[in-house]
């Protein structure tokens, strides 16, 4: 079955009646054995009539409505006439063309980091204990609300690097991450490490071949997940698997696998393609979630920690 939990007509059902699917991936995250895959929508606003509350002020843009922003400021419409504005990708590349790569790095940045705050619900995700967690944001927020004082973590960051030769950093010391020290990997870059950046479309061509590269201690994610995530679940939290580039980087992380060894992985994805989630299911042992961010993560804090998730 490709849905696990919720209906994606009726806009979910709500978690109370989880199947055993979910305990075992609530247990996996009490035991610290699960991966934690953050995408842009754990930033989106909570629905009308919800608990929580998330200021737009405080929201990093969906990749959608910056590159409109971008493309305003870069003249895409003159530059690019009767393409669409909202393809961030695209859009990145006319603003680096005409602005330059420094000018849109810069802007990146201001979108993303300048007074913007995590929201209730990244921070009950950082108090969670997830040692690995990997991300294709380019924001800190994750980062600060592990160090926030009530949670006091301390993660070891590392960002991608388009250089072949460049050895990838891993977990400092070779031991294994821990829930105190998690390790926080930027897949597509930090926006505090410019050159990491992956955002234009020339930017994920090189992406692409560098995931080809050969060579233990070259390949652009560091051997420590590559090692866990081929033995611990994924929980993918902020993702749509219409994303192309998204389905790309699974699958490249596990084609190797035997289909039978994959762990399960688990997609909280409220309104999932039909033909996507049938074939993940059943090729790539993928359970969607239906349901909104808002609803599972306060979920998932209440299931392992046995209390409501803060507001």
């Amino acid at each position: 079955m490709a849905v696990t939990v919720g209906d994606p007509e009726h806009g979910g059902t709500g978690l109370a009646g989880a199947e055993p699917a979910l305990q075992l991936l609530a247990n996996s995250v009490a035991e610290g054995k699960c991966i934690l895959f953050i995408g842009a929508g754990v930033h989106h606003s909570p629905p009308q009539g919800a608990k929580y509350s998330y200021a737009e002020s405080d929201r990093p843009p969906m990749g959608g409505a910056l590159a409109q922003e971008l493309a305003l400021e870069c003249n895409f419409a003159k530059m690019c006439p009767g393409e669409q504005s909202d393809n961030l990708q695209r859009v990145a590349l006319c603003y680096e063309k005409e602005l330059g790569r420094p000018a849109l790095i810069e802007r990146i940045r201001q979108a993303v980091e300048q007074g913007r705050k995590p929201s209730a619900a990244l921070r009950a995700l950082a108090e969670l204990r997830f040692p690995l967690v990997m991300t294709t944001n380019y924001d800190t927020l994750f980062e600060r609300a592990l160090r926030q004082d009530h949670v006091g973590k301390d993660p070891f960051t590392a960002a991608y690097s388009p250089d072949r030769y460049e050895r990838t950093t891993d977990y400092a010391g070779g031991d294994q991450p821990t829930d105190d020290r998690p390790f926080v990997f930027k897949v597509h870059g930090d926006i505090n490490t410019p050159k990491s950046i992956v955002v234009t479309d020339e930017d994920y061509i090189t992406f692409v071949l560098r995931m080809n590269t050969e060579g233990r201690g070259f390949h652009p994610i560091p051997d420590t997940f590559l090692y866990w995530l081929n033995k611990w679940p994924t929980l993918f939290v902020g993702y749509r698997l219409m994303d192309f580039n998204l389905r790309l980087l699974f699958r490249t992380l596990r084609w190797r696998l035997d289909t039978a060894q994959r762990p399960n992985s688990y997609s909280v994805d409220l309104k999932p393609d039909p033909l996507v989630s049938e074939l993940w299911t059943k090729e790539h042992g993928l359970r969607f979630i239906v349901e909104d961010v808002w609803e599972f993560v306060p979920w998932l804090y209440s299931a392992v920690m046995n209390r409501e998730m803060p507001t």
